[in-house]
């Protein structure tokens, strides 16, 4: 092994989410040879001692996972009514321990009274089908993006993805300012919580001018969780559901599907790109 090859597996190593294993490929199936995948470990989110909700997740950035999540998710409108995050790790996962101002620790548990005793609906989790359409106010229109910029972007987005460069199995979400130019990304095995982790990030930074690029499909909850967080343009590499348009439309968001270099398919409120 040569001081390049040292370098390079010093700075994987180094890559929080990776883990090395030994496999075989199509034609070389008597011979194993070492790889690294993705770590996809368990991590709760718990509010003043209570557990919430346990998520699949890369770890890494939880506490901005913490604080997206709990924006996203409306538990809380601002990063000042958290007032600590700690992230433990256990036998079995990883607890994230967030302490809450009494103000909205009394809402959360007033949510979870209103839920309890419900039957799931098996909706990502969600065990009232009316939580899906949950009232957001609708989005000013302040912000307009130049299409233009979108390209160099996109050219750009895998090298916010260290582990999906050696796994091939990560999204990432990032922040892009009025210039089109990278704010932050963040990667996650799971495209709600690359999203979630990017908009704590953006909250914690006070991000407001820009417009969010995910790599993946635009479903109702990338729509819903950006809304909340006051993203007015959300651009999609894949396509976007039925439910993530009418979602859109209602809350005033500018949803872009199929952004690849030279192509974006605008699905609601165009009136923001130029």
């Amino acid at each position: 092994m040569n001081k390049t090859d040292v370098n390079h597996e010093k700075n994987v190593t180094e890559i929080a989410g990776l883990s090395a294993v030994d496999l075989w490929t199509r034609g070389s199936l008597e011979v194993a040879k070492s790889d690294w995948i993705a770590e996809e470990v368990p991590v709760a989110l718990v509010y003043n001692g209570i557990s919430h909700v346990v998520m699949m997740a890369s770890p890494k950035d939880l506490e901005q996972f913490a604080l997206g999540f709990s924006l996203s998710e409306g538990i809380i409108e601002s990063p000042s009514e958290i007032f600590g995050i700690d992230t433990v790790p256990g036998c079995s996962g990883i607890e994230v321990q967030i302490e809450l101002s009494s103000r909205r620790f009394m809402g959360l548990k007033e949510r979870r009274r209103s839920l309890a005793g419900r039957t799931g609906c098996g909706v990502c989790g969600v065990e009232q089908l009316n939580d899906i359409g949950r009232p957001i106010i609708p989005l000013p229109f302040t912000q307009t993006f130049s299409l233009n910029l979108l390209d160099a972007a996109l050219g750009k987005m895998r090298e916010y993805q260290p582990i999906g460069e050696l796994t091939g199995c990560t999204h990432v979400a990032l922040w892009l300012n009025e210039q089109g130019e990278i704010q932050d990304g963040k990667e996650d095995i799971g495209r709600h919580v690359a999203l979630d982790k990017l908009l704590g990030t953006r909250a914690r930074q006070n991000w407001r001018s820009g417009a969010a690029l995910v790599s993946s499909r635009a479903s109702y909850e990338m729509v819903q969780k950006s809304a909340q967080c006051g993203v007015e343009i959300l651009f999609a590499v894949s396509a976007a559901t039925t439910l993530a348009v009418e979602v859109a439309q209602r809350c005033n968001l500018t949803l872009v599907g199929f952004s690849k270099p030279g192509r974006a398919t605008v699905y609601t409120h165009p009136e923001r790109l130029r």
